[in-house]
């Protein structure tokens, strides 16, 4: 059975980062790009502090063991120093924060990165990132060489693959690296994992079952079963294209024994995964999902229950949130037809533009998004819809949730003026029926 409700609970409680800790880190990274922006050494060449990795994709999960925590990585853009080698910049940024006496005691450097260790579960590795002639480059202080890559691309892929999914790709990921560490029974790491899940992820799926990513254990259930026909016919490690097109093997950072582990673990999980969701009986199939993720992926608390914890505290808000339905357009998403929306940044004074979806659709208050429909494939004549939902408490104490529902046309701009999750999304009607939509989530820092 889906148990979709049990999912989100278990989502919820157990495996999702909790808000506070992302707050924690959000307001480290502000104060560590702060303190780089004002810095004498960095501020002339300093372009911006980039999210990286699961930071980027909202793909860090809550630490399962007491023993764990959790990491952050944010790039340090920079415009090329000339008289610095590749080995310096690692250097220069670790003796910067070994000046400062805030960091002094915290600070550790590797082999590309510098590394920030707080007192509680997590540390934050800054990455010196650096474009020349177009591409772009982090640096080995071993080696003194600039490492050809492009982790903005990567995060633009990623985000891809989870509007394909209806936005429960995310999830998935974070399903699995729980199972990863909550069993300990192989290990991979987590960009490696990601890819290797995304790749099973694409357009065609919906044309051989429109609702095959229609929720998150439907989502779960899909993707796992491709990754299993694919780890089958993969004896021997393959290749890992690195989707940010570097040409990186990033089958070159693990070896055979680690992916035959690795191999035998997804055909197993992905049996488990099917026996539990086609598991007709209540019970029986909560007993199976229970095999998979332990005894606290159980019974939601009730709506009471939920209703009560989540008014303590909360100031009161008018919900005013449309559905395209409510305007008369039925929706009936036809597979067949495509849209995407691209959030751009606008550039202010002292900040670069940047497309929204490269940074994991961060950007900080008091800044413009210009929206464009992009890649659209429904034949005219069609009729353009927006909505723009603000959420969070922040949204909620100034009553100013949104959510309603406009004409437009090809582009539409919002400012970022309430710090949470929000998003923007655009729906496409033709002949009275909605047949095509997309949602750029916006998360304000």
């Amino acid at each position: 059975m889906k148990l979709t409700n049990y999912f989100k609970s278990f989502l919820d409680k157990e495996v999702n980062l909790n808000p506070g800790r992302i707050t924690l880190l959000d307001e480290r990274t502000e104060t560590i790009t702060n303190v780089l922006n004002e810095s004498d050494k960095f501020k002339e060449n300093f372009i911006d502090v980039i999210p990286q990795g699961s930071y980027a994709h909202k793909t860090i999960i809550k630490p399962v063991k007491d023993t764990d925590e959790f990491d952050a990585d944010i790039l340090l853009y920079l415009e090329e120093f000339t008289e610095w080698e590749a080995e310096n910049y690692v250097q220069e940024l670790y003796q910067f924060f070994r000046d400062n006496s805030t960091y002094r005691d915290k600070v550790s450097r590797k082999t590309r990165c510098v590394t920030i260790n707080y007192a509680n579960d997590f540390h934050i590795d800054i990455v010196p990132f650096i474009e020349r002639h177009g591409d772009k480059y982090v640096t080995n202080r071993h080696d003194n060489t600039f490492e050809l890559t492009n982790p903005e691309k990567y995060t633009e892929w990623l985000d891809e693959r989870n509007r394909i999914t209806k936005h429960h790709f995310v999830k998935v990921i974070r399903l699995i690296k729980y199972i990863r560490d909550y069993k300990r029974t192989f290990s991979v790491k987590s960009i490696i994992l990601n890819t290797l899940l995304g790749e099973q992820v694409n357009d065609a799926a919906l044309l051989e079952d429109e609702n095959c990513y229609s929720d998150i254990p439907t989502a779960l259930y899909t993707v796992m079963k491709k990754l299993k026909s694919y780890v089958e016919s993969n004896y021997y490690m393959p290749t890992i294209a690195d989707p940010g097109e570097t040409e990186e093997n990033f089958g070159d950072r693990w070896d055979q024994a680690g992916w035959a582990i690795f191999r035998s673990k997804m055909i197993y999980y992905s049996d488990k995964i099917t026996d539990a969701y086609e598991e007709t009986e209540l019970d029986k199939s909560v007993s199976k999902w229970q095999d998979i993720f332990g005894d606290c992926f159980k019974k939601p608390e009730t709506k009471a229950q939920d209703q009560n914890a989540a008014n303590r505290g909360l100031v009161s808000f008018n919900n005013t949130e449309q559905q395209i339905a409510d305007l008369g357009f039925p929706l009936r998403i036809n597979p067949v037809y495509r849209v995407r929306l691209n959030g751009r940044v606008d550039k202010k004074d002292g900040h670069r533009n940047y497309d929204l979806n490269t940074q994991g659709n961060k950007v900080g208050k008091g800044r413009w998004i210009t929206f464009s429909i992009k890649n659209v494939n429904v034949p005219q004549p069609y009729t353009i819809y927006w909505k723009t939902l603000n959420r969070g408490e922040y949204a909620m104490q100034t009553d100013c949730i949104r959510g309603q529902i406009v004409p437009g046309g090809d582009t539409h701009k919002e400012p970022t003026s309430f710090k949470g999750n929000h998003f923007v999304e655009c729906y496409i009607v033709k002949e009275g029926v909605c047949v095509a939509k997309d949602r750029q989530s916006v998360i304000i820092l």
